[in-house]
């Protein structure tokens, strides 16, 4: 009997987050969702922070992580792609990932077509985003300069830099801003945008932390949040013909 292939999606797992040691539990848990989904995924999407800090020295990677850059590296070895799209927390992805693991890095947003509906793919930072304050913080980080500067900082202290950076972020914005309504919210207001002059059957992100899955103004599109896998643990599926938001529960 032939096993109905699915796309599954998932973002925002932040993995290293608050502390390695402390996000072990939901690495295994991540892990353990990878090797249900195994037999049934045609393709896999993780939209951006996996991990809440990434940098690729020359020599030398981030240490932990070990569980999902293996079963990663599994799946991909399994003839599974598997789509890796770089986060505001994890855009420094270089060669390591690809080579190491087998991943498709994408580092800008995503139209596609899966399996004959048009989708449009991205973590979700900066996307629809006026805020000049953040594309003047976006453009810091990925300077080609700056970052050649950051790598002459030895690994410890420009890890512990990153993470109290990370921590003060997030904890203190993302998690306690509720949902706006979907008139204020600027995925909402790009995708409906976007619909005036394309057609985009499936709009998916992840940054926002908040899983929602909702029809568009067009009465024919949808918009999906992943939520994340800090508090959620929110995944969606694509069967060709709709897309499901589901919270992964350890069987």
């Amino acid at each position: 009997m032939t096993v109905k292939k699915y796309i599954y999606f998932a973002s925002d797992a932040h993995f290293g987050l608050p502390d390695p040691e402390s996000s072990i539990p939901r690495e295994k848990l991540f892990a353990r969702w990878l090797d249900q989904i195994a037999d049934s995924a045609e393709e896999i999407y993780l939209l951006g922070d996996i991990f809440d800090f990434w940098f690729e020295y020359r020599r030398v990677v981030p240490r932990g992580f070990t569980r999902v850059l293996g079963k990663i590296a599994e799946l991909s070895d399994k003839g599974i792609k598997v789509h890796f799209f770089t986060g505001n927390h994890d855009l420094w992805v270089f060669d390591y990932l690809p080579k190491e693991t087998g991943m498709n890095v994408h580092r800008k947003p995503l139209k596609t077509n899966i399996y004959g509906k048009r989708f449009f793919l991205a973590h979700g930072d900066g996307v629809g985003c006026s805020n000049k304050k953040f594309h003047f913080l976006k453009s810091i980080f990925t300077n080609k300069v700056l970052q050649w500067l950051f790598a002459r900082l030895h690994p410890n202290f420009a890890v512990w830099i990153a993470h109290k950076w990370s921590i003060s972020s997030r904890y203190s914005k993302d998690f306690s801003a509720p949902f706006k309504g979907e008139e204020n919210e600027e995925l909402f207001i790009f995708a409906n945008k976007m619909l005036e002059s394309e057609e985009i059957d499936f709009f998916v992100f992840g940054h926002r932390h908040i899983p929602l899955n909702r029809q568009l103004k067009n009465g024919r599109s949808r918009i999906v949040n992943l939520g994340d896998w800090l508090f959620n643990f929110t995944y969606a599926t694509f069967d060709g013909e709709n897309i499901e938001l589901k919270k992964f529960t350890p069987g």
